[in-house]
């Protein structure tokens, strides 16, 4: 019981010095989001042409590079006619994810060109298809196009 009254006035003295030793700041603090200065300009789309997304690289490139990296791994697995299976099955599979691959990172893109009423001319590749047309009057924002 004695020991208990110890330990308990211990751990009162220390929150009483511990709190003590707070610092509370003198004026609230206040974090606010910085004011960003927005660049916003006018112009009339002068031009949308398509162009092949993706790199220039051959039809099958990510069938080859799949297929030799799934080689690879399946040729760690097995041993004797097992480890050939192995390799030929990962050799197959890396190649149809390769070619899956390539598929989906080849898709055809928009690049609108905008004449800014200053003067200058403005192109942008991250436009989806539909959203402007020829002639229409838009609004250019921190490097992005809105129809006006």
């Amino acid at each position: 019981m004695m020991r208990l009254r110890a330990v308990g006035l211990v751990v009162l003295t220390s929150a009483a010095l511990l709190g003590g030793c707070a610092y509370y700041e003198p004026y609230p603090v206040y974090r606010e989001r910085p004011v960003v200065a927005q660049r916003t300009e006018y112009g009339v789309v002068e031009a949308i042409d398509m162009y092949r997304g993706g790199s220039n690289a051959p039809v099958g490139l990510g069938a080859i590079i799949g297929g030799v990296a799934g080689g690879i791994i399946g040729h760690q697995f097995g041993a004797g006619s097992g480890n050939t299976a192995a390799t030929i099955a990962g050799a197959l599979g890396g190649a149809a994810i390769g070619n899956e691959v390539q598929k989906s990172n080849a898709g055809d893109r928009f690049r609108v060109v905008v004449r800014l009423d200053s003067g200058g001319t403005v192109a942008f590749d991250r436009v989806g298809q539909g959203e402007l047309r020829v002639g229409d009057r838009v609004r250019v924002v921190n490097g992005r196009v809105y129809r006006s």
